[in-house]
Parts: C-alpha cells; structure tokens; sequence
C-alpha cells in the first residue's frame, strides 16, 4: 500500500516535521531554562507531539540534547572550514579574524545555541561527554592541519601545533560560556575580537 497523503504531506514529511518540532522545543528549552528543565513532558508540551512520537524518534533526553549539540556544532565546524578555505591565500590575521567570526556566527548569534553548546552539553553524562570532547577533537584536528600547512607555507620552524590549538579551544569555550549565560555585559563582536587576539598570539609564526 502506498504512502498516505495528508494535507498533501506525506508520513514520512510530516515525521520530519514533528522531529524538527521537537529539536525547536529542545534548543528553546535548554537554550534558556536549561537541560534539567527538558523533560520528556515538557518537551512534548512545546512540540506539540506525543509521548508515544518522542520516543519513535529519539531514545530519550540525552538523545535530544546530543542532536540539537550536533546541529549547532556541524554548522559551526562547517563555518569554520569554510573560512579557512576561503582565506586560504590571505595573511595569518586576516585568516582567524574572518574564521573566529564565521565561527561564533554559526554557534553563537543564538544565545539559546550558544547556552547549548558551551554550558548545557558539559558534564551531563559519560556518554554525553564522550560525544562533546570529540567534536572538541575534531575542531582541534583542524586547527592543527591549518596552522601546520601555514607554518609550512612560509618556512616557520616547526613546532606543536596541537598545545596551541587546546588552549585556544579552551578559551573559546570558557569565552562563549561566560557570555551565552550574561550577553548583555558584552557584545559578541567584543568576544570574538578577544578570541581572535589570543588565536593570533597561539599560532604565531
């Protein structure tokens, strides 16, 4: 039997609709009362779904905060890549001013995301842990390539790269904590030309 229309919507298009209902629910919910406040119920109240829907989409709570924490830092990891790309041919500066920017852009433009990202995710669980430090990995994996190519390009000595990379991540995540949980002490462009200082100072050649 063929796929029954409703609306002129699909099953399959109107499961998306409900999943992406309840990932809006999430982000609102743990991007401004926090994860402890995502409770199925709660999150099934803001969705407008079902019990019953939730958990033919998603596993539980954990679930739901690691795909909203993979949304928000795909697009960020994708920014970041890009401008990197982009900038492939321009000075050492102008290279983190544009990528710090695209960056902060995709994950913290939206306070909800950014109280995700870099407060809500943290010591959750092992699981969640795990699933955090090795997005934290990857973007440290990138960086590191990048500035080895650029040290390479102009025949810097060669040195570790990765220490830099760790302590520059670690200061964007204590940066965008501290201003996902009070954004009206600074602008955001503040923190990002923060961030661009200290990743200039890490990777100078």
């Amino acid at each position: 039997m063929g796929d029954r229309r409703y609306g002129g919507r699909s099953a399959q298009q109107r499961r998306g609709d409900r999943r992406e209902r309840l990932l809006e629910a999430a982000l609102d919910l743990i991007g401004t009362q926090g994860y402890a406040a995502a409770t199925v119920g709660a999150l099934c109240g803001a969705a407008g779904v079902s019990t019953r829907t939730f958990y033919e989409e998603f596993g539980g709570r954990e679930d739901v905060l690691l795909a909203v924490h993979d949304q928000i830092t795909a697009a960020g990891f994708a920014a970041l890549t890009d401008a990197l790309a982009a900038t492939a041919s321009e000075q050492l500066h102008a290279r983190i001013h544009r990528s710090v920017h695209a960056y902060l852009g995709a994950v913290a433009s939206d306070t909800r995301q950014a109280r995700v990202a870099f407060v809500e995710v943290v010591g959750v669980s092992p699981r969640v842990e795990r699933h955090r430090l090795a997005w934290r990995r990857r973007i440290i994996g990138l960086l590191e390539t990048e500035a080895a190519a650029t040290a390479h390009r102009v025949s810097s000595p060669r040195r570790d790269f990765r220490i830099a990379a760790i302590a520059l991540i670690g200061a964007v995540n204590e940066l965008g904590h501290h201003w996902s949980l009070q954004p009206e002490a600074m602008p955001l462009d503040a923190v990002a030309t923060e961030i661009t200082r200290l990743a200039a100072a890490a990777f100078a050649l």
